[in-house]
């Protein structure tokens, strides 16, 4: 059975895809990511961690219609699961509660 574990950088990819919804395909990916955490992931980590994402159940992909503008070639859009979902949101009450924990810091009891 693989494994239902969300990495780090699989949460990110998964928050962006959530985030563009129906235009979420590779470069808007990689786009949203950057904007959101100032930092440019490669080509092949992102592929990789859409891969796993699939696999794991957290996302489904299709592919659209060739246009000239790619050169024929079909563009693969991604959508989040309800697992997706879900695993996005034991993912934050996981940091939030331990965060909460941290004596010093105060989220304003917001997993309250």
């Amino acid at each position: 059975m693989k494994s239902t574990d969300l990495g780090a950088f699989e949460e990110i990819a998964l928050m962006a895809i959530g985030i563009l919804g129906k235009e979420a395909y590779g470069v808007t990916i990689k786009d949203e990511i950057e904007k959101q955490t100032r930092r440019r992931p490669s080509v092949g980590a992102l592929h990789s961690a859409l891969y796993r994402l699939e696999e794991k159940g957290y996302v489904k992909s299709f592919e659209a219609g060739a246009t000239a503008e790619r050169g024929g070639r079909r563009k693969r859009f991604y959508e989040m699961t309800a697992a997706g979902k879900e695993v996005l949101l034991k993912a934050y009450e996981l940091r939030s509660g331990m965060l909460n924990l941290i004596p010093g810091i105060d989220l304003g009891n917001q997993s309250s």
